[in-house]
């Protein structure tokens, strides 16, 4: 496709030009997400010119780090994980702002040398600097540092002007349905909901942003995405790795937890809502919350609409690779699923009798990330019956969300020749093609838009409680019957025998991407 335009995200940055004076504080400032994604990403939006000039870092962590010891361990992750080289004008800019607050994540006294630490780079910029909180931790110390914060002072700083403080925090939103409202009750003990920023970095990519605009900005689309022109909605995520060194990690959360709750579920909800009243934070979510509680509860048990299974030994790449049972780190009799899929009904007027079909694991044939809209056949259709002449497929309009984003719509068309012969063609639409292939990272736009106080792309309180209410009786269900009900898939295949099962009840199949 030829580019029409420029790309809108050169074209709208005058929001974002609006940030105020801020202070970034990273709870976890020793960890890998730290150095992989978030002061790569700030330092692309220093790069980009979409930090205020009043900018400052600030990292907190137990380990006692030097300021200047901070710096080159922050240098040294942009050097490695950022999709741009260093520049060393922009982080001679960055450098000399940044610093590292050392203390316990339960400890009062270390939260009040961080509020004084604030203060003091207030005076020195001699104005208010709004304050984000970024909590990039395990999540047995979320609630110990939202506590302090409201102990110390930090979380009610500011409030009640635009530049208040404001808490990002990471997943997991917690574990179950009861940990989510237990989180979110100690969250609302210390901050507004409109201080919370709950991040799910899947919101932040490219393609799921532009399914909004796919849906409600084109009218060729808009009137058919309902019951009466779609057939079947499939969501994959993918992962071609296996869980390496986090095997201890990964048996206390499995697939449904790491996966599918969460990215696959809010997936699921902008795929699903209903067009909201305007294009601001409460609105769309609101259509999410609506959607998601609109989702029927699972049937559970040896003929419902869930599979799980884990991955055996297999080859990937052409070399042999374990089973999930034979990784480091893995009980024996480990009954941790690697691999869930599962149908669900939405009970609203759009899309009863749609089936959404959901998948989500690990050591599969390749990692991708798609929403797939599968059309209706037309009826009757003039080329039925000669099966040799035509070669039909249903429409489909597929957004790949990563690893090579973009959309891209599957129609019928007639062979060249004297004999009408048809046959399936993808028409693709990338972004790396049309816009460059060094667009920003999820992670930049989404600190960009919590500096800024924009809530859009981040996950409500009553948004994760829908969710988790809708996957805990099956996560139950699972703790009770042990590995009862489980399969098994090959490492570098699609999944196990009893997902195409799930389909094929159905009258449908899984798409490999």
């Amino acid at each position: 496709m030829a580019q029409a335009q420029r790309h809108p995200f050169l074209d709208g940055l005058s929001k974002y030009r609006g940030a105020p004076p801020t202070v970034v504080v990273i709870f976890g400032a020793s960890g890998d997400l730290c150095a992989r994604k978030l002061i790569p990403a700030i330092y692309n939006l220093g790069m980009d010119g979409l930090l205020p000039a009043d900018f400052f870092l600030v990292g907190y962590g137990r380990k006692p780090i030097p300021d200047e010891e901070f710096r080159t361990d922050a240098a040294a992750a942009i050097k490695e994980f950022s999709r741009r080289s260093l520049d060393a004008d922009v982080w001679a800019r960055l450098a000399p702002n940044t610093s590292y607050v050392s203390g316990g994540y339960d400890d009062k006294a270390a939260f009040d040398r961080l509020a004084a630490h604030l203060a003091e780079i207030e005076q020195r910029t001699g104005r208010p600097v709004q304050p984000l909180f970024y909590i990039s931790t395990p999540p047995n110390v979320f609630a110990p540092i939202l506590l302090n914060l409201g102990a110390s002072g930090l979380a009610a700083k500011y409030l009640g002007t635009p530049h208040h403080a404001k808490v990002v925090i990471e997943k997991p939103f917690g574990k179950d349905l009861d940990s989510a409202l237990a989180l979110n009750t100690t969250i609302r003990s210390v901050f507004k909901e409109h201080q919370v920023y709950r991040i799910d970095h899947y919101l932040g990519k490219e393609t799921v942003q532009d399914l909004l605009v796919q849906r409600f900005a084109n009218s060729i689309f808009e009137p058919l995405w309902n019951r009466n022109f779609i057939d079947s909605v499939q969501i994959t995520v993918a992962e071609e790795v296996g869980v390496g060194t986090r095997g201890g990690y990964y048996e206390q959360s499995g697939c449904l937890r790491d996966m599918i709750q969460n990215h696959t579920m809010q997936l699921l909800a902008l795929t699903a809502m209903e067009p909201p009243g305007a294009l601001d934070a409460e609105a769309i979510r609101d259509e999410k919350v609506k959607v998601l509680k609109a989702i029927q509860p699972l049937t559970i048990g040896p003929a419902g609409e869930v599979v799980r299974a884990q991955y055996a030994a297999g080859m990937m790449a052409g070399k042999p690779v374990p089973g999930y049972l034979e990784e480091e780190g893995i009980a024996r009799q480990s009954a941790t699923e690697t691999y869930a899929a599962m149908r669900l009904s939405i009970n609203n007027w759009r899309w009863q009798g749609v089936p959404f079909y959901l998948r989500s694991g690990k050591r599969m044939a390749r990692r991708v990330s798609e929403i797939a809209i599968n059309f209706r056949r037309p009826p009757g259709t003039l080329f039925a019956g000669e099966t040799a002449r035509f070669d039909l497929a249903a429409n489909t309009l597929s957004f790949q969300i990563q690893p090579d984003e973009g959309l891209s719509l599957i129609l019928n068309t007639k062979i060249p020749g004297l004999e009408t012969r048809t046959q399936p063609v993808k028409m693709s639409f990338r972004y790396a093609a049309t816009f460059g292939s060094n667009t920003a990272e999820a992670y930049e736009r989404l600190v960009l838009d919590a500096m800024i106080g924009d809530g859009t792309l981040f996950i409500r309180g009553d948004e994760a409680e829908a969710s988790w209410k809708l996957c805990t009786p099956l996560l139950d269900y699972w703790r009770s019957v042990g590995r009862q009900g489980m399969d098994s898939y090959a490492a570098g295949s699609w999944g196990p025998p009893g997902s195409d099962a799930l389909l094929a009840s159905r009258g449908h199949h899984w798409r490999q991407p």
